[in-house]
Order: C-alpha cells, then sequence, then structure tokens
C-alpha cells in the first residue's frame, strides 16, 4: 500500500511539474510586430562562483577583476553589459588579440615580445584590419611567392629560347695557342667559394620557398619536412660564409669594374648579343659583367646579407621583434629573387651561352683569339705592354702564358 501510494504521488508531481513548464514557456513567449511569436532565447546556465582573487586563466594571462569595466572586454549586441563568466576564455584571447602582455619565464633584453602571444591588430590601408603577422603571411603567401615563382620561370625560359635560337657564341676566328692568364687563383678561389655558397643558400632557399607546390606531392609529409628542416640549417650556417666570400669578391674584383671607355657603346650595342656579328670591345670586364657586379653583388649582395644576419640574429644592437623580422624576410625575399635572376643569366653566359668562358674561370686561361674577340681593348692593353699577359706564378712555370703576337693582332 505505502508502495502504492509513492507511485501515485510521484506521478502527480511529474505532471504538475510538467504543467508548469507548459505554462511558463507560453507566458515568455511575446507577440511580434507582424503578429508571430518569437522564441524565448534560452536560458544560461548558472555559472559557478568565481574563486576568491578573481578569475585565473588556464595561460599565462590572469584575467584580473577590473578588466570587465574596461571597453571591448566583453561587450554584447544588445548593449553596453560587461559580465565575468569564470571559464570563458573568449575575453583573454580578445585583449590577446589586442596587444595583452602578460608574463614569461624569458628575459625581457632577450626577447622583449615573449609575453605578447600574438602580435596586436591593426588598421592597414585599403580597410584592412588584421594583425600584424596575418599581413605579413598575406604578402609572402599572395605576392612573393606567385610573383617570385613567376619571375624565375620567364627568366628561365627567356634564356632557353634564346639558347635554343642562337646558340653558344662561338669564335669567328682559330685559336693561337698562345695563352694570356684571365683569373688568378686567388680570384678563381674567390669566385668559386662565392659561387657555391650562393648556389647552395639559392637553392636551399626555393626548396623552403616553393618545395610544397612541386616536392612535397612527390616526396610526402615526413620526408620532405626533414629536407627542409635540414636545408633551413644548412642555410642559416652557410649565409655567414656567403657574407664573407660576398666582401672578398668586392674587394677583389672592384677595380677592374670600374667604369671605363667602351661601356656605354657596350650597352647601347647589348654585347652584340641580338644581331650583332661581333661583340663590341671592352675591357676586362664588359659593362654587362659590371652590371652584374655593381647590380647584383654589390646592390644586391649586400642587401641579401645584411638582412639574412638580421634573421640570424647575427647583427648587435638591434632588437629583434616579430615586426622588424618580418620586415627582414619580405626584403630578404624580394632582393634574393632579383639576385638570383640577374645571376641565372651570368651563369647561363659563363657556361653554355659562350665557349671558353667556363674554361676560363676553371683553369685562369684564355686563347689569344678569345681575349681579341670578347675583350679588345683588354688584350690591346696586354700587347702594349701595359697589364702582364700572366700575373701569377713564375714565367717558366708549366701554365706560363706564351708571348704574345704584336703585329696585326689588335683592334
Amino acid at each position: 500500500m505505502n508502495r502504492t501510494l509513492s507511485a501515485l504521488v510521484l506521478a502527480a508531481a511529474a505532471l504538475g511539474a510538467a504543467f508548469a513548464g507548459g505554462v511558463q514557456a507560453q507566458q515568455s513567449q511575446a507577440p511580434t510586430a507582424q503578429g508571430t511569436v518569437a522564441p524565448a532565447p534560452a536560458a544560461t546556465p548558472a555559472a559557478p562562483a568565481a574563486a576568491p582573487g578573481g578569475i585565473q586563466s588556464q595561460n599565462i594571462f590572469d584575467v584580473k577583476p577590473e578588466a570587465s569595466e574596461q571597453p571591448g572586454y566583453l561587450q554584447q549586441s544588445n548593449g553596453e553589459r560587461a559580465k565575468v563568466q569564470p571559464g570563458n576564455n573568449a575575453p583573454m584571447w580578445r585583449q590577446v588579440g589586442q596587444g595583452l602582455t602578460g608574463y614569461s619565464s624569458l628575459p625581457r633584453s632577450e626577447a622583449p615580445e615573449a609575453g605578447n602571444l600574438i602580435q596586436p591588430i591593426v588598421d592597414y590601408p585599403g580597410a584592412l584590419r588584421t594583425n600584424a603577422g596575418e599581413a605579413w603571411r598575406q604578402v609572402r603567401n599572395n605576392w612573393i611567392i606567385p610573383y617570385g615563382a613567376a619571375l624565375i620561370f620567364v627568366t628561365l625560359l627567356a634564356l632557353a629560347i634564346y639558347y635554343f635560337s642562337r646558340g653558344p657564341i662561338q669564335l669567328h676566328s682559330h685559336e693561337t695557342g698562345r695563352k694570356i692568364e684571365r683569373f688568378t687563383p686567388f680570384e678563381r678561389a674567390t669566385h668559386w667559394s662565392n659561387a657555391i655558397a650562393f648556389v647552395t643558400l639559392a637553392i636551399s632557399g626555393i626548396v623552403m620557398a616553393f618545395g610544397k607546390f612541386f616536392l612535397l606531392p612527390v616526396m610526402g609529409a615526413s620526408l620532405f619536412g626533414y629536407l627542409t628542416y635540414a636545408l633551413k640549417n644548412i642555410h642559416n650556417f652557410v649565409g655567414p660564409l656567403f657574407v664573407i666570400t660576398t666582401v672578398f669578391m668586392i674587394v677583389t674584383f672592384i677595380r677592374d669594374n670600374l667604369p671605363q671607355k667602351g661601356d656605354l657603346h657596350w650597352l647601347l650595342k647589348a654585347g652584340g648579343l641580338f644581331g650583332g656579328k661581333s661583340e663590341p670591345p671592352s675591357n676586362r670586364f664588359n659593362a654587362g659583367e659590371k652590371a652584374v657586379f655593381w647590380g647584383g653583388v654589390m646592390f644586391l649582395g649586400l642587401i641579401v646579407a645584411v638582412s639574412g644576419l638580421f634573421l640570424d640574429k647575427l647583427l648587435p644592437g638591434f632588437v629583434y621583434t616579430r615586426g622588424e623580422m618580418q620586415i627582414a624576410h619580405m626584403i630578404h625575399a624580394v632582393a634574393t629573387l632579383l639576385m638570383i635572376c640577374l645571376i641565372l643569366g651570368h651563369i647561363y653566359i659563363g657556361t653554355l651561352g659562350m665557349t671558353g668562358a667556363y674554361k676560363a674561370m676553371r683553369e685562369g686561361y684564355v686563347d689569344e683569339t678569345w681575349a681579341r674577340e670578347h675583350h679588345a681593348y683588354w688584350y690591346r692593353d696586354i700587347v702594349d705592354g701595359k697589364i702582364p699577359a700572366q700575373r701569377s706564378g713564375p714565367p717558366g712555370s708549366a701554365s706560363a702564358a706564351r708571348p704574345m703576337a704584336t703585329e696585326g693582332s689588335s683592334t
């Protein structure tokens, strides 16, 4: 009997609660201007009591109680009400996006932004409102990567078209067998050390920048990750070597790359590359080689070197913030892409584009006919005795330059 009575009481209580809930739901509905009934907003669950001393975030940032009075802390769409909700990290992350600085165990002298998780929101031209890190990512992915790849591709395509349509530049006369020392062993060592460092940096940089488009689908994520990690470390360690060899290049070759007679004429004739039967006369280095030296090695090379040292944090006296590193990266990337395209033309002429050019840098000597046809002013100075035919080694060595013809050989 008692069990039956208890069951009846519980059933009556359940029916009464259901009836009361239905009445409350009907009362919470209000007619709108169009005569429809809008559902009541969902009830917010009761928040647990706040811990003493304010909300303690699970991250390194602490949300203070008085932060709720700051503008923009936690605004709702229906007014100015701000409310602290325990366990809700949205206000904290909103402040993080505004540049809130928290606590970090890293010393501020070494990492001044260690207490900032992300860069603050910035208003950019064109009604763009985002943080600096996202803006840098957009510039890299939407400008530097696609246009840089297109520039390299167009350069390679132009060189390929020229080679298959014109072929290499050949000598018009037979070689005489008399040799002239074009590069000393020190000059060749300087050139090759700089060239090897540059090619290593260029290949590793291209793989890191563009590899995910042509290597990642072939190698897979795991192997590509190991490759890029190794290339990144190689890139960082070879960079200082490139800086040192670039300085040696400038000191070694700057004298013969100063402007001289015939440089403007050589430029106006484009070196005889387009339609000319003979190359315009030039000194030891023609105007094209001087353009590579001043524009590639001196100007772009120094920009790449300084920005690279900055990215490696090897320049003293600087505060390496994220914003400065992003600017240095963009300068480094643009200068490197331009330098790669310029050096590609230099590599083409020094290998496939001109017969005897690679041999000159490999062995140091050129034939008298090669010197006369490609660098007529330099050859004439040697014939006139203004420049020695051999500048290194004893005169009787095996690689000594042979006596020069003095009649009918200058142009």
